[in-house]
């Protein structure tokens, strides 16, 4: 079987549909390089000294991990030089990260949540690294907050990066979605997986059961009817899967379908979720349509919700296409 690598796809894809400029292709390109230095970190574990907190709050007011901030560090610094990019986000960082005046801009922008999961770091679960592309505005000056406010449907490029018992990077920049998996002896990104695709229908869910005494009555409604099995309403049985880990629950879901839930409840009715619309819900959201999957936050189509805030939280219902339009149908 002849090996695919990552840049041959790229330009491949490019040839085909005329969708990915040699400067976007370079950004996936570095991106996919600070994701291999950040599997490497990942793998050593101890053996180089990085596990443990870092005795430090992120802009979220989580406690960060030393792999929280040394991947945050290593993604900026890849990025920066290229002169493929306007600016940078990320979820460990309170505002916008500019590019340095010694190198040139872009016309791109990078957001990232640099290790999601990173409470299961420290007992060698699988974690990964989340990444969304846009456009930069027309005529965009000196890059602000604002123009990085774009609904989720004008991404040009999402993904993830997995570090599990094998390294993965999973794309998307419009056509569908294609995993590459680290040949970690040649240090190359192979494509192992064309065209991923989630089915329709599912019978395995993923949500933090812990939650339930404070979740809203739709998502009550549908859990229990899941609990039923197969002698209540749905006539069948579903198993749950909950790693904790969103890229890991959702490379699960992209492999062999599922539907992942992380709604909003009522210990703080005002707070619109956990999860971060611009580093994780909207780039997976990308990823989980493009394969045929859906994704909400319970009233409306992710991707066309338009973003006040970089931080901006959001509930989640994302995967197979009919449970989701059924749980979000019951909040209507």
């Amino acid at each position: 079987m002849k090996r695919i690598s990552l840049t041959q796809h790229l330009v491949e894809e490019q040839r085909l549909n005329n969708n990915i400029s040699a400067e976007l292709r370079l950004l996936i390109e570095v991106v996919a390089r600070a994701c291999k230095t950040i599997s490497h970190a990942v793998g050593k574990g101890a053996l180089g000294e990085v596990l443990g907190s870092a005795n430090t709050e992120n802009i979220q007011g989580e406690v960060q991990k030393k792999l929280d901030i040394l991947s945050n560090e290593i993604l900026l610094e890849a990025n920066e030089w290229g002169g493929h990019l306007a600016a940078m986000a990320s979820e460990e960082m309170e505002s916008i990260h500019l590019i340095p005046n010694r190198y040139p801009k872009g016309e791109y922008m990078l957001l990232f949540d640099p290790l999601d999961g990173s409470s299961n770091i420290d007992v060698n679960v699988s974690i990964g690294t989340i990444f969304s592309v846009l456009k930069a505005p027309e005529g965009m000056q000196t890059p602000v907050e604002q123009d990085f406010l774009q609904p989720g449907s004008q991404q040009v490029a999402a993904g993830y990066a997995l570090y599990g018992p094998q390294t993965m990077l999973v794309l998307t920049t419009g056509h569908g979605v294609n995993c590459f998996t680290l040949d970690r002896e040649m240090g190359s990104w192979v494509l192992t997986q064309r065209d991923m695709k989630i089915p329709a229908d599912t019978q395995e869910f993923a949500i933090n059961a812990s939650n339930a005494r404070h979740w809203f009555p739709p998502v009550t409604r549908y859990v229990n009817e899941l609990l039923a099995g197969s002698t209540g309403p749905r006539q069948k049985n579903f198993n749950m899967r909950w790693i904790a880990s969103m890229v890991t629950d959702v490379h699960r879901i992209l492999t062999r379908g599922g539907i992942f839930m992380y709604p909003a409840d009522a210990r703080e009715p005002g707070k619109e979720g956990k999860l971060r619309l611009m580093y994780e819900a909207n780039p997976m959201a990308m990823l989980v349509e493009q394969a045929g999957g859906a994704a909400t936050n319970g009233k409306q189509r992710m991707l066309d919700i338009p973003p006040e805030k970089l931080h901006q939280r959001v509930a989640v219902f994302l995967g197979s296409k009919n449970e989701v339009d059924r749980v979000t149908a019951y909040h209507q």
